[in-house]
């Protein structure tokens, strides 16, 4: 299944989306993420074989994948790939034991609450340094709506990430997500106790909004802007590095002046 239609972006670089459909389409994206989650960072995973990034969600879920196509004849196998998100499904995830995401916050409730929601899981989010634009990240967010239209999904869930595990340099960050964009009770999901890392300090004073949402990383920064919320605490994931919090996207959240540029809901 193909998502989108090719996309000439200049004279001199034409780029296209489409879902994994074959194992070697995996195997690019791992190399991708490996790129980026680790040789981009300078750091290697442990246990590290070879240069994919590997988990057990990658088997059953679907991989969106952006090609830069080389050649004037269309696209061909030899294209360059240069972004990718990971999408799990719901009915899939309940299959396979539950969402990569449950590992750090705790689903069960919100997803009992919201029982006749279909959800989809977005993660392993990254493009190549030289590609980090707007129309490949367009492009993404493109795939993912096509996705949710054609499988009709009310709910995006997924964790987004601050790089590094050291909580001073994200407290003014930490601070105004929890206080600016938490997630209202009945969306509300918890980090689980025994990894919490408090996001709200009470004792910091206002902090600049304009400076806050400068430092922001690009994604988050995205998903706030079509009407995102954030669970309640953080997660420090010490194998990739970084500081995880959980982000709720209510298809009925997402401001209809998208639909406009990305196509309606339904």
């Amino acid at each position: 299944m193909r998502l989108g239609k090719q996309i000439n972006v200049t004279a001199k670089s034409k780029l296209y989306t489409r879902l994994a459909e074959i194992d070697a389409d995996i195997v690019s994206a791992q190399r991708l993420r490996f790129q980026v989650f680790y040789e981009e960072r300078g750091r290697a995973p442990e246990n590290a074989l070879e240069d994919r990034d590997i988990d057990g969600f990658d088997v059953f879920s679907d991989h969106l994948l952006v090609f830069r196509q080389l050649y004037e004849n269309g696209p061909s196998e030899e294209d360059e790939l240069v972004g990718t998100y990971r999408l799990l499904r719901q009915k899939v995830a309940e299959q396979h034991g539950g969402f990569y995401s449950q590992q750090e916050f705790d689903l069960v409730p919100m997803l009992t609450r919201k029982a006749g929601l279909n959800f989809l899981e977005l993660g392993r989010s990254c493009v190549r340094a030289e590609f980090r634009s707007m129309p490949v990240i367009g492009l993404l967010w493109q795939g993912i709506w096509d996705y949710v239209r054609k499988h009709r999904l009310d709910v995006m869930v997924g964790c987004a990430s601050l790089d590094g595990t050291d909580p001073k340099p994200h407290r003014a960050t930490l601070n105004f997500l929890a206080r600016h964009a938490a997630a209202t009770a009945d969306w509300q999901v918890s980090v689980h106790a025994d990894h919490r890392l408090e996001m709200l300090d009470p004792d910091m004073p206002q902090v600049d909004l304009k400076k806050v949402l400068r430092v922001l990383p690009p994604l988050v920064r995205g998903y706030l802007g079509l009407g995102a919320m954030v669970g309640d605490g953080a997660f420090i994931d010490h194998h990739f590095d970084t500081i995880d919090v959980l982000i709720v996207l209510p298809v009925s959240n997402i401001n209809p002046r998208y639909f406009s540029h990305f196509g309606q809901p339904g």
